[in-house]
């Protein structure tokens, strides 16, 4: 997976690799010309001395001008791969049902977003430039040793392979320490997450202690499985230091032997040691990378790749608009072993007004969500227009309804954007919508008007106003269909009147309420009231 990343943003990677090559082919030549040096040194020959000197002092100032354009072109890659990343996993995110989303915690799914992208960062991306550095090192001091002795080309090679077999021994170990540290660290993040939003809780308990304990179990879990991957790294990488070590040791032998029987010359000293030594530390960190790679594997394996279309983009199929209503025949659903609707049977006609009435835990927001298409697993059939929902997608289904959940969710950015979601709106069809949502006048009271920013989570406004922006944003996006599961509870009465009697008198929309209880006057305006429970 890695390797398709590179692949995609092969120009910008390309970049790097070129610059490394370079980089590291002016080092190689900085040592050989450093053996000229030191091989006019011991001639006592002036001349040769300075002029040999200026020219490593040249190559040097290009190997460092390098050296800073690779920086730069190196973090612009990084963050572009990041970003790639990221954009996959929110499709991944996409991809999954209404189920299978809620099964995690938000937090974990920040964990991936986060943690997990810097992981990659440390244990593939740079890694994997690191290893195309530091194997054109390799390749650039094997050819200028071949220009000193074949030998030493031979050394080269042996130490080669010795380097290339020896890390398979810790691979599986340190790919089962990644997997371990990137599900431990998630599953911390999101113990974490819910204990900062319990905290008002252990405040007004007088839990502090409790809270610590919890926040220091769980900032452990967090920083014990990065230690452990760390400490099995850092015993592989000791091991292959060692072996490098040993193997530099061996060859600077082979140089000195060289060099005392003539067949090289005094100054191959100077610049010999550096050029195996490059061949030894290249191989080692080439070595270290390969086992990051394993580590870093188990992050990868998150990301699925598929070719759903984004719902809006050119290709989604769409639904064919209502035409004559929705039917319910036999519909029962249960969460696990717990039943929730048992042989339920209704119908709603196209433009008409119904209600779900009943105590808490009937199912009368459940019946919402399957209509949504988010629960798919009940038994029965429910149908648009005689076509089983099962049928369409949930994404489908949504272009023609909308829903105001009980507990309204807001975005931390202005009236106006929590209304449009991004979506352009004349300022006629945004004053209709504040209208029939009767927040008008509460938007004139705000400090910036459409332009107030509501706080995350909309904590800077009340619980009757965010339930008012909610219906607001139903009611500008124009869906036929408006499920509304206790939609006007945080209103007044007087407000909630105005919002209620706006749908109620909407001919275009058929609207299916959930109430826990309606009064008579209320209930006549309604086309069917469905008592539930």
């Amino acid at each position: 997976i890695m390797i398709n990343y590179i692949k995609q943003k092969w120009f910008q990677s390309a970049q790097v690799c070129v610059l490394l090559i370079l980089e590291w082919g002016l080092q190689a030549a900085a040592s050989l010309l450093m053996i000229q040096t030191f091989d006019a040194i011991f001639r006592l020959n002036a001349h040769d001395f300075l002029f040999w000197t200026g020219i490593n002092l040249v190559t040097w100032g290009l190997y460092f001008a390098t050296s800073c354009l690779r920086e730069i072109v190196h973090a612009r890659t990084i963050r572009i791969l990041n970003n790639e990343v990221r954009h996959d996993l929110y499709r991944t995110l996409l991809e999954k049902s209404y189920q299978d989303f809620h099964k995690q915690d938000s937090g974990e799914y920040i964990s991936w977003l986060t943690n997990d992208v810097k992981q990659m960062e440390s244990l593939a991306w740079k890694p994997f430039f690191e290893c195309v550095g530091r194997g054109a090192q390799v390749c650039w001091c094997i050819l200028a040793l071949t220009s000193i002795h074949w030998s030493l080309v031979v050394a080269a090679g042996i130490i080669s392979l010795l380097m290339w077999f020896v890390p398979k021994v810790f691979e599986k170990r340190l790919e089962r320490r990644g997997k371990d540290c990137s599900e431990k660290q998630a599953s911390a993040v999101g113990e974490l997450k819910d204990l900062l939003s319990g905290f008002d809780i252990f405040r007004l308990f007088q839990k502090e202690k409790h809270f610590l304990e919890q926040a220091d179990a769980s900032s452990e879990l967090l920083e014990k499985p990065s230690y452990r991957l760390k400490r099995a790294q850092t015993i592989a990488y000791g091991l292959m230091g060692y072996v490098n070590v040993v193997s530099q040791f061996i060859t600077d032998v082979l140089v000195m032997f060289l060099a005392f029987s003539g067949r090289v010359s005094v100054g191959v000293f100077a610049g010999a040691g550096n050029l195996t030594g490059g061949v030894a530390t290249g191989l080692d960190a080439i070595t270290k990378n390969r086992l990051s790679f394993s580590a870093g594997k188990p992050y990868f394996q998150k990301i699925q790749f598929q070719t759903k279309p984004i719902s809006g983009q050119k290709g989604e199929s769409q639904v064919v608009p209502m035409e004559h209503g929705i039917t319910l025949q036999n519909v029962s659903f249960q969460y696990g072993n717990a039943p929730v609707l048992d042989n339920i049977s209704m119908s709603f006609e196209k433009g008409k007004k119904y209600a779900l009435v009943g105590p808490s835990g009937c199912g009368k927001s459940t019946l919402l969500k399957l209509l949504l298409g988010w629960l798919p697993d009940y038994s029965g059939a429910i149908s648009i227009d005689e076509t089983e929902i099962r049928n369409f997608t949930p994404e489908q289904l949504q272009r023609q309804m909308s829903y105001i959940p009980q507990n309204v969710f807001l975005f931390n950015t202005t009236v106006r954007e929590n209304i449009t979601l991004g979506d352009s709106f004349s300022e006629e069809e945004i004053q209709k919508a504040l209208r029939e949502s009767a927040l008008a006048q509460e938007v004139l009271t705000m400090e910036h008007g459409l332009d107030t920013v509501v706080g995350e989570g909309g904590n800077g406004i009340s619980g009757g106003q965010k339930q008012r922006i909610a219906i607001a944003r139903a009611l500008i996006h124009k869906r036929s269909i408006l499920l509304v599961d206790e939609g006007t509870s945080a209103l007044d009465r007087q407000n909630a009147d105005i919002v209620e009697n706006t749908l109620l008198c909407n001919p275009e929309l058929t609207l299916i309420l959930v109430s826990h209880h309606l009064s008579q006057e209320r209930k006549a305006q309604f086309e069917q009231v469905y008592e539930m429970g």
